[in-house]
């Protein structure tokens, strides 16, 4: 018999917001496996670190920074590979991914390549989503509002298109990408209504006007709030 993958997010970066079932399993397992920088720590892995045995087997996936997909997608196939053995072997193997594993999750790579033939479980995470709400103290979306999700790194034109339409928006993976998005939300008329937030749960974290952030220092794992609908130039 197979072993069982597990997609186990683990929030946003406060371990006080990782869930009791994902502890639960995740001290059962005999191997974890994390996505990770070429070099250095594990931001999924720093999360639950002192929650992990060193009775088990760690799978460090090393994911290079590049905007080229090819290099990552490598990466996967060989993590699916090596997780396979495990698997196939009959040891469970816990995925560890920031936030949900299925909300732009890392997981999904590995899922893709290897739920069809293992039995596979996920255990969903407080999101970067709720976390940057939470932070900023902003209710999302209430009664029959609609939220628009959207990714920086989309281009620009369909970026402001997007946005034209939302109701409400979040826009995640800002980083820099965030000039792009503030001149988008100039030419709308929104930039007054966006709000900026910046590693959700941590001590690190920061909140502010969109107007008031230096785009050189705005990383990745940032987000934009906003309410869209009312623009005064519309």
């Amino acid at each position: 018999m197979s072993g069982t993958l597990y997609g186990l997010g683990v929030g946003p970066g406060d371990p006080e917001l990782v869930t009791l079932k994902a502890l639960r399993i995740l001290r059962a397992l005999p191997v974890v496996a994390y996505p990770a920088p070429p070099e250095g720590t594990s931001f999924a892995r720093s999360v639950v670190a002192s929650h992990l045995s060193p009775a088990q087997t760690e799978i460090a996936i090393r994911v290079p920074m590049t905007r080229s997909v090819a290099p990552a997608q490598a990466v996967y196939d060989r993590a699916a590979i090596e997780i396979g053995g495990h698997l196939d072997a009959g040891r469970d193997v816990g995925v560890l991914c920031q936030g949900d594993p299925f909300f732009y999750g890392s997981f999904i790579q590995l899922f893709e390549r290897l739920a069809a033939g293992y039995p596979t479980r996920v255990v969903p995470g407080v999101s970067s989503l709720t976390a940057c709400a939470a932070a900023a103290g902003l209710p999302l979306v209430t009664r029959d509002e609609m939220l628009t999700v959207l990714p920086a790194t989309l281009p620009e034109a369909e970026l402001e298109k997007r946005l034209k339409q939302a109701g409400a928006a979040a826009i995640l993976k800002v980083g820099r990408h965030l000039p792009k998005v503030r001149r988008i939300l100039k030419r709308l008329g929104l930039v007054d209504r966006a709000t900026y937030v910046e590693h959700a749960s941590l001590e690190s974290q920061k909140v502010m006007p969109l107007e008031a952030v230096d785009p050189a220092s705005a990383p990745y794992f940032s987000m934009i709030l906003l309410r869209c609908g009312g623009r005064d130039n519309q």
